[in-house]
């Protein structure tokens, strides 16, 4: 079985939480009306207002203009996920963080330890509000589908299990917009189709009845929804050591220049941490918090395993060039390293020359080899002097 576990208006909450005058008031989290900035979250008595998440914060403030409106604190709200996500590993070892306020757990075998999937729910419920003081929606099935779409059954504060035969029972009442993937794009392109249930769209509509209506994929997608199959579980696969660095700005930053220097400062911590450890890193991801509170990961596998500050800065400057960061108001960045626990094959486009005589057979270039010297100096005026003591300077 997978847990999902879903806090309840998580930012919103959190303020909520910390200060007792917003208990009871429409609590919304993301732009100040007046900007172009959206809404994040917002509490559940702003949601009776029809206020949603990202909806235009002007919007959001005609709907409930006696609304509390906040910037948000993401440095705050990611502490407290890191909270639940250790209270988490107290219940079940295998705990995928999914997003800021989402966890996956795989339940598999915890039943003759832990006692039934309802039992185990109601544990996770107890120690979140144990660390956090926080609430949960949580959702326990035989894949992730189920799981989401239980979480989402009972808010807030709920918990919904669903056994694998009460999979058709459970959807047959569900609207078809409740299904992951389905948008108002697709909910227009469907509508055709003359049904309002899932459990109508099961009966009614075959697997290639479907593909002709509404295309192959989303025919699929339909199809195999509507019978609860996602075989997609959490991972019980030994995790990838990942390392990596983060700021959050007080104000947001748009200046290329100044997001630069701070990414080069960010990667010369993770590749100090990566030498420590005698590691090298094999991916490179960056993670961005635009001003409207929405986050995206990007990533980019090396062809080398690298241990270098300027490297890892390098790659991770050109997937913020890619991804049309650049010129974008930001309240965080982050690089990171996913650790290579060996070193991939060298590619032939990569015109590294074989020195017999070098040490592993590579030949390494003057600017690698002068890096490297550089990166040496520096790790040795540090271990002595302290973290501080020195740094690269601008690039």
């Amino acid at each position: 079985m997978i847990a999902l576990v879903d806090l309840d208006a998580f930012f919103a909450q959190i303020e909520q939480l910390e200060n007792p005058q917003y208990r009871g008031k429409p609590v919304i989290i993301g732009g100040r009306p007046g900007g172009r900035g959206v809404v994040a979250t917002a509490s559940y008595e702003a949601r009776t207002f029809g206020v949603h998440s990202a909806m235009p914060t002007n919007t959001a403030y005609r709907l409930c203009p006696d609304g509390i409106f906040l910037r948000g604190d993401m440095a705050k709200y990611s502490d407290y996920s890191r909270r639940i996500f250790e209270a988490l590993h107290d219940v079940t070892p295998v705990v995928e963080k999914a997003s800021v306020d989402e966890f996956y757990l795989d339940l598999s075998g915890m039943e003759k330890l832990s006692g039934s999937a309802k039992e185990i729910g109601t544990r996770c419920k107890a120690v979140i509000k144990e660390a956090t003081g926080l609430t949960c929606s949580i959702g326990i099935g035989p894949n992730r589908l189920i799981a989401k779409l239980a979480s989402e059954y009972r808010k807030p504060d709920g918990l919904t299990v669903v056994s694998k035969n009460q999979i058709n029972r459970f959807l047959d009442a569900l609207p078809l917009k409740a299904m992951r993937g389905i948008g108002p794009k697709t909910l227009k392109r469907i509508a055709k189709l003359n049904v309002e249930t899932i459990g109508q769209l099961r009966e009614r509509y075959t697997l290639e009845a479907l593909k002709q209506a509404v295309g192959e994929r989303t025919g699929s997608t339909l199809y195999h929804q509507a019978r609860g199959s996602y075989p997609e579980r959490a991972a019980t696969h030994k995790p990838q050591h990942s390392i990596s660095k983060e700021t959050t700005f007080s104000e947001d930053i748009s200046d290329p220049q100044q997001l630069k220097q701070v990414m080069q400062k960010l990667a010369f911590n993770v590749a100090r941490s990566l030498r420590k450890k005698g590691k090298k890193g094999g991916v490179v991801n960056i993670r961005v918090c635009l001003g409207d509170f929405s986050t995206y990961t990007r990533q980019q596998k090396l062809t080398r395993a690298t241990d270098s500050d300027a490297e890892i800065a390098r790659f991770g400057w050109e997937l913020f060039k890619q991804n049309d960061y650049v010129g974008k108001a930001l309240r965080l960045i982050g690089i990171g390293v996913v650790v290579a626990d060996e070193l991939p094959a060298m590619e032939e486009s990569e015109n590294i020359q074989i020195d017999l005589f070098a040490q592993n057979g590579v030949k390494e270039t003057d600017d690698v080899k002068s890096d490297g010297v550089v990166t040496t100096a520096m790790d040795e005026i540090l271990d002595k002097f302290g973290e501080g003591s020195i740094r690269r300077g601008g690039r």
